[in-house]
């Protein structure tokens, strides 16, 4: 087990990043609040670097306020016995790559544009502040985004999330090895605390890298999709063609800059540089203005297509990578399934794992969830405007799988929620199946996904 204290150096580092972040902060707070600045029009369309809130959009009005219909266990004779929440870490900084491209685009924007549009001024005064050291660190607003998500599932189960329940051990907290995530699970564990007053606790994780960063060891995911060209062809199309090439026009044409000089990086480095003002800031940026929301739909649906190839349906060994987090699941809800069935304790009432976009969206897609008729290709995109596979929705930060268990007259059921709402699984009726019902549906899985075999590079399983 590893407590709360962490490496010097980690400390160091974060502490230095923050000082940077606390002082970009202020010189905005006079003039800006993420309630007076405004939300951007180009907000929905931020893809995986989205706001929580863009997901569900009554938090901003109360940030701990639960959804009441998801709320509800399968009937009133019901009583829940498990839980487990994979998580996303929250809100974080650019990495040190996509930072270096911040910084080639603004530099370009600062000689270059030119014209006399009304914010052409406001960028030209905006000051690069984020710094390579940075690389995909926690912010204030991720820390709060845990806090609050884990007070918020306080709300909605609390016969679980006790204060009884945490002080005993009965609720399990593991980690990816990144400082993020291991903020994250920090900030998460602090809201259990505040919410129950608890001082002076030591809450207890276990980092697990082979469980939530499976992605890095899986050979055949690394050598013939993470590494490979050829599995992402679709975006590249795509980035190529006549939505993209548009974009960019108008995009040069607004900065009177040269067509040849505004490339995708640096469409992608301007939009990402307003959604990150806003979400890491609260700031309506004038980056924002550099993009109307026809210019947001090709750039989210680029994002879209780069998830798709990358970690969801695109390539059948995306989600047959995350067989070792399937069965750490499963293997889990049986337990207490069988637990329930002998009228024995539940001895792990409340599992909390954190991890990346990486470790849970291919999960989903082994699920099947978010699966649309058609795949997403380079071609397709007016006919994916109302797509179901968007991570602005299915993967903003701090996204969560939430698997509860029911103790129900008529045996056990399984809710599943993704983001706090209901979800129903493919192939089975309702948002509360028998669990046993549950475990026919991924009966091929259950008893075939075997991590090191669908991972094994001469092995053919896990192909397209």
């Amino acid at each position: 087990m590893v407590g709360k204290v962490l490496p010097a150096v980690f400390l160091s580092a974060a502490f230095h990043v923050s000082i940077v972040y606390l002082a970009v902060l202020s010189s905005y707070c006079a003039t800006a609040t993420p309630r007076d600045a405004g939300i951007p029009a180009l907000a929905r369309y931020f893809n995986t670097k989205g706001r929580y809130e863009e997901a569900n959009p009554y938090l901003l009005d109360d940030i701990l306020a639960i959804n009441s219909s998801a709320a509800k266990p399968p009937s009133p004779t019901c009583t829940p016995v498990h839980l487990t929440a994979i998580i996303r870490h929250g809100t974080r900084f650019p990495t040190a790559p996509n930072i270096r491209k911040l910084y080639k685009f603004h530099s370009l924007v600062k000689t270059e544009a030119d014209g006399d549009f009304s914010f052409l001024p406001q960028l030209k005064a905006w000051k690069m502040w984020y710094k390579e050291e940075m690389d995909g660190r926690l912010v204030a607003k991720g820390r709060a985004d845990h806090r609050h998500l884990a007070q918020r599932l306080v709300k909605t189960f609390p016969s679980l999330l006790t204060k009884e329940n945490l002080l005993g051990l009965r609720v399990k907290f593991t980690t990816s090895s990144k400082h993020r995530c291991v903020n994250s699970t920090l900030a998460f564990q602090q809201g259990l605390k505040e919410h129950f007053s608890i001082e002076g606790e030591h809450l207890n994780f276990t980092l697990n890298d082979a469980l939530m960063r499976f992605f890095d060891t899986c050979a055949r995911l690394v050598e013939t999709v993470e590494k490979n060209k050829k599995a992402v062809e679709e975006v590249t199309r795509f980035n190529r063609g006549p939505e993209m090439k548009r974009v960019q026009e108008k995009l040069a044409d607004r900065l009177q800059i040269p067509y040849a000089n505004v490339t995708m990086d640096g469409v992608e480095a301007a939009f990402y540089l307003c959604a990150y003002e806003f979400t890491i800031l609260g700031v309506n940026s004038p980056w924002c203005q550099l993009f109307d929301e026809a210019d947001a739909q090709v750039v989210e649906y680029s994002g879209d297509l780069k998830q798709y190839w990358k970690k969801g349906f695109g390539h059948d060994i995306n989600s047959k990578s995350s067989c070792v987090l399937f069965h750490d699941l499963f293997n889990r809800l049986s337990a207490v399934a069988s637990q329930v069935r002998s009228d024995q304790p539940v001895s792990e009432v409340v599992t909390v794992q954190i991890g990346h976009a990486e470790t849970l969206l291919p999960l989903l897609t082994l699920l099947g969830l978010f699966k649309d008729n058609t795949s997403l290709t380079s071609i397709n995109f007016p006919s994916q405007l109302g797509r179901a596979f968007r991570c602005g929705q299915i993967m903003p930060y701090t996204a969560n799988l939430l698997v509860a268990l029911y103790d129900c007259p008529d045996g056990v059921r399984l809710q599943v929620r993704v983001n706090e709402k209901p979800v129903t699984l493919p192939g089975l009726a309702g948002p509360s199946p028998l669990y046993e019902d549950v475990k026919k549906q991924y009966h091929q899985l259950l008893t075939g996904c075997d991590q090191d075999t669908v991972c094994q590079l001469n092995n053919l399983q896990g192909q397209n």
